[in-house]
């Protein structure tokens, strides 16, 4: 395999406009989160950037940085107008997507997700944590992955995402966390796909490629990376990066 990181990132935010630019001890959020990601060491790390702002930002940390359509849906869009710029002759054959607002983000997950594909029959990589709280169980803001793993398996195929409590009885539940790893063939395919039904009623992007008979394994990871989404959760970035 041979790997490209691609972080999408915009600047509009409903909870917290500007958020790739935010200032945590004297650098960008954004340029946080490509130094996680170049700390993974899984291979060129690039910004997929919806605006000009964000370009110089990461550029003047020493990242590369592509600007791409503002109007674009979804990150999976971005990455792939990015990867076609900075990789026309189709080098990478997997494609990493890491979200730009986990700048506390641990590096061995990149590895993890990207080493999901190994596996020749696996589409698509992505990652879980196992649900401790009793308050995120029926919380729809937190999706679970529906798939057979336990104490035992540390990887599984992925049988559905939902934002319902899932699955019924007793056993673990499992908190998705959305990062992926995509074949460029799969990610190709899947933003050619028109969106599924299941997708547009969950408000679940992954769902397209499930609906379309793509395979998603999931990994079992410790813990759930904070994703910057709002004035507190920008503090406690700060706090954990002091």
């Amino acid at each position: 395999m041979n790997p490209i990181v691609i972080v999408p990132a915009r600047m509009a935010s409903t909870r917290l406009p500007g958020k790739p630019l935010a200032d945590i001890h004297g650098k960008a959020m954004i340029v946080h989160v490509m130094d996680r990601a170049a700390e993974a060491n899984c291979g060129p790390v690039v910004c997929a950037a919806a605006e000009a702002e964000i370009i110089d930002a990461v550029t003047d940390a020493g990242y590369q940085a592509v600007l791409t359509d503002p109007d674009h849906p979804s990150g999976s869009d971005r990455i792939f107008e990015a990867l076609n710029i900075c990789d026309p002759d189709g080098a990478h054959d997997v494609i990493v997507n890491l979200q730009g607002d986990l700048p506390t983000l641990d590096p061995a997950l990149v590895r993890t997700v990207a080493g999901l594909l190994d596996n020749a029959d696996v589409d698509i990589g992505t990652l879980v944590a196992e649900i401790t709280e009793d308050a995120e169980r029926t919380n729809p803001n937190v999706v679970k992955c529906v798939a057979p793993l336990d104490d035992t398996h540390t990887a599984a195929r992925a049988l559905y995402f939902t934002r319902a409590t899932a699955p019924h009885g007793d056993g673990p539940l499992w908190h998705h966390i959305g990062i992926y790893a995509y074949r460029r063939a799969a990610l190709s395919r899947f933003v050619s796909l028109p969106p599924g039904m299941l997708e547009q009623r969950e408000k679940l992007e992954q769902l397209r490629a499930l609906e379309s008979g793509m395979r998603i394994d999931a990994a079992r990871v410790d813990t759930v990376p904070l994703g910057v989404d709002t004035p507190a959760d920008l503090d406690r970035a700060r706090t954990l990066l002091a």
